[in-house]
């Protein structure tokens, strides 16, 4: 059992979400082609290596979150890096400027990036949205109540999953793909596709 998460724990956790979204690129955009621009592939993995490269130079969890929201909304346009900066911005107003948190901690970081995120956007559970994995994601975290940042991480990568899965059988509601009907059935939205993505990628490396 692991009781801490270190601010080094969290920037590998973040070069993992870049490597393994970088290397599901192409079926992001791929997704995204269905009922969007067909550029979420692209997008996503832009707004990750900012974030990533930023952290970096890390410190301190509210510094180094803050940095990363701020720095990815002025480096990448666009709504991935909108939202990605706004859940990055809220962590940071959810944390103290530590280098350690135990699992109250890290609850709380994540429960201030969905808090903020939702800030943004209307978009519900049952959307068609990424708010389909990140919302369950953050949402099992708070409820599971171990002690162990394993067990937080797995929880939430789990949700995530199982959330990016149930959009295939939605109709999308918000934004431009609502534009699509009923021919955005069958098709797993390409948002909560990578987000789900990056959770799994948080929880893979916190284990190894």
């Amino acid at each position: 059992m692991k009781k801490l998460l270190t601010i080094g724990d969290f920037k590998a956790m973040l070069e993992t979400a870049l490597k393994n979204i970088r290397e599901r690129e192409d079926e992001f955009s791929k997704l995204d082609a269905v009922i969007g621009d067909g550029d979420h592939g692209q997008a996503i993995t832009a707004a990750m290596t900012v974030v990533t490269d930023i952290a970096r130079a890390g410190v301190g969890f509210k510094s180094m979150l803050g940095d990363m929201g701020m720095g990815v909304m002025l480096q990448v346009n666009g709504s991935t890096s909108t939202l990605l900066g706004a859940f990055f911005l809220g962590m940071s107003d959810a944390v103290e400027e530590k280098t350690e948190l135990d699992a109250s901690g890290v609850r709380q970081m994540f429960s201030g990036g969905l808090a903020n995120v939702q800030a943004q956007t209307q978009a519900k559970v049952g959307d068609k949205t990424m708010m389909d994995a990140l919302i369950p994601a953050i949402e099992a975290m708070e409820n599971c109540q171990s002690d162990d940042i394993q067990q937080l991480l797995e929880a939430g990568a789990d949700a995530a999953l199982r959330g990016a899965e149930s959009t295939v059988q939605m109709k999308a509601n918000f934004g431009r793909a609502r534009n699509y009907g009923e021919r955005s059935i069958g098709f797993a939205d390409s948002g909560a596709t990578s987000w789900s993505c990056m959770f799994q990628a948080f929880a893979q490396s916190f284990k190894e």
